[in-house]
């Protein structure tokens, strides 16, 4: 999952969770929150070439947290992951894509910080969180993407937030709408090159 904007160019969706397509991996470099940060990412995930334009626009126009407990929905090879856990927050990084996981920890343990890289289902009941972070996948389709979100929003905690990137024409303006409709407020924080940031608080009936 760890991003949504465009498919991967194999045979596999990035959501598969066992990709058949060869794991061709190769080293990329970025620079997220002042630092220079080399990761490995590979074929069958997400945004396999580099930071994705979406991810970047999140990570370029947010301020990072400093401590709390974060959820990466949907990391793919880690960016998102592994500069949250960079910043001291613990960091549970969940996709339904194993190779993504595998990446992630690789990458993560490249950057010296501690990321829980796991299954969804794998995640304890009882661990909820101060802020969830996500370039959702989008194109697993708008019933299955909602359904993504009212699984784990509720796991927010009661003073916790989640912040989306969203592509405009994507669906982002509908999405909004229809977090409001849920009863999950939400705000857009900014527009960048046609994604929207998106800003959800857990109101105090959930």
């Amino acid at each position: 999952m760890a991003a949504n904007c465009e498919d991967v160019t194999v045979p596999d969706h990035y959501f598969d969770a066992t990709p058949a397509t060869p794991d061709k991996r190769q080293e990329i470099r970025t620079h997220i929150w002042g630092q220079d940060m080399t990761f490995t990412t590979a074929s069958g995930v997400f945004a396999t070439d580099g930071l994705d334009k979406a991810t970047a626009v999140l990570l370029r126009n947010s301020t990072p947290p400093r401590g709390g407990v974060v959820l990466d929905l949907g990391c793919g090879w880690g960016p998102i992951a592994c500069a949250l856990a960079g910043t001291g927050s613990v960091v549970w990084a969940i996709d339904t894509n194993e190779r993504a996981l595998e990446l992630t920890a690789l990458n993560a343990a490249r950057q010296g910080v501690t990321v829980h890289a796991t299954l969804p289902d794998a995640v304890p009941d009882d661990v909820s969180f101060d802020e969830i972070w996500s370039n959702p996948p989008i194109r697993i389709g708008k019933d299955a993407l909602h359904a993504l979100l009212l699984r784990w929003l509720p796991r927010l905690a009661p003073d916790g937030t989640a912040r989306l990137i969203v592509g405009k024409n994507l669906g982002a303006d509908s999405l909004q709408r229809w977090l409001v409709e849920q009863g999950w407020p939400t705000e857009r924080l900014s527009s960048e090159k046609g994604f929207r940031i998106l800003h959800i608080r857990r109101p105090v009936s959930h």
